[in-house]
């Protein structure tokens, strides 16, 4: 199988995933996920603002917040993306993603933990994303600055033979429902 038929293949699940019991598997993904992140004692953490097939980290964001965390998430830029200070209010702009306004606050700090979505990962925990290849380039430039990569997913789509690239992000720790 070729990356891009099993992307489409979990696409097509996460789609059906994303229908039936979404609120409830997101629940649990953030319950464990909450619970990973106070164990760690992560200060700097790296979050997206999910699309509706993606978990919904938005309550995992407000007890962050009020637990004075410091939360960054993507800001694109060309074919890539730097993080930025999280912060209201967000604004929609391409591939329907929403972002915060630019901020110059990152200037490269450490990330302990970067929570990144995933389409699906194949047998050696790399990610299969939306084939824009933006996470990869990210990844590529600042993993000496990231101590850890948990993947999150509503839905387990496993390939149980390699579909992805060398250059393919890397799960440390991967949590679904």
């Amino acid at each position: 199988m070729i990356k891009e038929e099993f992307r489409s293949h979990c696409l097509k699940q996460l789609k059906k995933a994303s229908l039936h019991q979404a609120y409830k598997k997101d629940k649990k993904v953030l319950q464990y996920l909450h619970k990973y992140i106070l164990q760690s004692g992560a200060k700097n953490i790296m979050l997206y603002v999910p699309l509706d097939i993606e978990v919904n980290l938005f309550p995992l964001i407000v007890q962050l917040r009020k637990q004075k965390k410091n939360l960054y998430v993507p800001f694109m830029e060309g074919a890539s993306f730097r993080l930025v200070k999280y912060r209201l209010p967000l604004r929609r702009k391409r591939f329907g993603i929403k972002e915060p306004l630019d901020s110059k606050q990152y200037r490269k700090k450490k990330i302990d933990i970067a929570i990144v979505p995933i389409v699906g990962i194949d047998v050696t925990h790399r990610r299969v994303g939306f084939g824009k290849g933006m996470y990869d380039r990210f990844f590529e430039k600042n993993k000496k600055n990231i101590k850890q990569v948990v993947f999150v997913a509503r839905e387990l789509c496993y390939a149980k033979e390699i579909v992805t690239d060398h250059y393919d992000v890397k799960a440390d720790i991967i949590f679904t429902p």
